[in-house]
This record gives C-alpha cells, sequence and structure tokens, in this order.
C-alpha cells in the first residue's frame, strides 16, 4: 500500500521513506531492518526494499553480524548531510524535542499541538511558520524554554512552548479544548487526556 508523500516534505516518495530516513539519519543508530520497520512503523517487506534502494544510492550502509543485517547512515556520502538538514526541518522537532525535553526533571508528558502537529498527521493546509509544544509538569521554565531554543536552532522555525501542571491542564478554556479536540504528536510519554 503506497502513502502519500508527506505534506512538510513533499520531495519524499511517501510519508514511509521520510520515517524510514528521519530513523536513522536523525540519530547514530545502527538498527537491523526488523527493528528499523518497528521505529518507522512500517511492514517488514517496505523497509527490506526501501533500504535495498538506499544501500544501492549509497545513503545507507550495512554490516553483517552473524545472519542479521545492521543499518545505518552513510556518513561519506554527499547526500547524507542535505538529507539530514531536509528531515530535521521537516520530519526532526519531535525527536529533536524529545531528547532536549526527555533530560529535564518534572515533565509528566510533552506534545505537538496545532498547524505543526496536522501536517505530520497529513492533514493539508498551509506550510506552518512556526511549532507549538505543549509540556505538562512542573519543569524549570528556563531548561524548557532552553531546550526550546536548541531546537529552534536546528529546525529553523521558532518553537513555542507552553507549560501547564497537570491541574492547570484539567481546567475548561476555549484554548484547552481546542488543543484537545485538535491533532496532537507525542514527544515524552503518554497524552494526559487518553
Amino acid at each position: 500500500m503506497r502513502t502519500a508523500s508527506p505534506l512538510l516534505a513533499p520531495i519524499f516518495r511517501s510519508d514511509g521513506q521520510a520515517r524510514l530516513l528521519a530513523s536513522l539519519l536523525l540519530g547514530d543508530d545502527e538498527l537491523s531492518v526488523t527493528d528499523l520497520a518497528r521505529r518507522a512503523d512500517l511492514a517488514y517487506p517496505t523497509v527490506h526494499r526501501e533500504v535495498a534502494r538506499l544501500l544501492e544510492a549509497g545513503i545507507l550502509t550495512e554490516r553483517l553480524v552473524g545472519r542479521t543485517r545492521l543499518i545505518r547512515a552513510n556518513q561519506d556520502s554527499p547526500l547524507t548531510r542535505p538529507l539530514r538538514e531536509i528531515l530535521v526541518i521537516s520530519a526532526g522537532p519531535a525527536a529533536l524535542l524529545s531528547g532536549e525535553l526527555g533530560r529535564i526533571a518534572g515533565i509528566r508528558s510533552a506534545f505537538l499541538y496545532g498547524s505543526f502537529a496536522a501536517r505530520l498527521l497529513g492533514i493539508e493546509g498551509p506550510t506552518p511558520n512556526d511549532i507549538d509544544v505543549m509540556v505538562i509538569g512542573t519543569p524549570d521554565i528556563n531548561e524548557v524554554y532552553e531546550a526550546c531554543a536548541h531546537v529552534e536552532s536546528a529546525v529553523h522555525r521558532p518553537v513555542n512552548p507552553t507549560i501547564l501542571t497537570a491541574d492547570e491542564l484539567a481546567e475548561r478554556s476555549g484554548f484547552l479544548g481546542s488543543v484537545r479536540s485538535g491533532p496532537v504528536v507525542p514527544v515524552i510519554g503518554e497524552l494526559p487526556w487518553h
């Protein structure tokens, strides 16, 4: 089954291809094809075919450990760096925020909402100008803003955190109702209302 081109980076053949590349190029992991399929949320045969194409193009490398093929980004390919830059801007904010916010004590959960989350989920609309992230818990506010500034410099879009305690999130307001009923992408932990 073929998926549509990703709305945030339509240069990729499919959303699945973008997720697969992001899984390998936005980290320094070496993954088996099975682990890569799980991380990219794709069927094993799809990943197997895509990996073969990317190996042939020189974008990925592989090594055998017993019967297991371990796949990673080819750091020597002239395509790796530009692809990584595109992926960071288009698909990377959730992964980058997860890493940055994951180091901060007091965060129970965090998620993307608004137009960027909508495009990540395949909902059509204009290209987002910024990235909205909701942080739930009692973290050090300055650490959250510093983490968002790091991600902002990497993705070349403003990252706007909203920090709420669990009690504040439970309150009724038009804004929170809109967030609850709109598209969201988990970054850390579970969504607080599911």
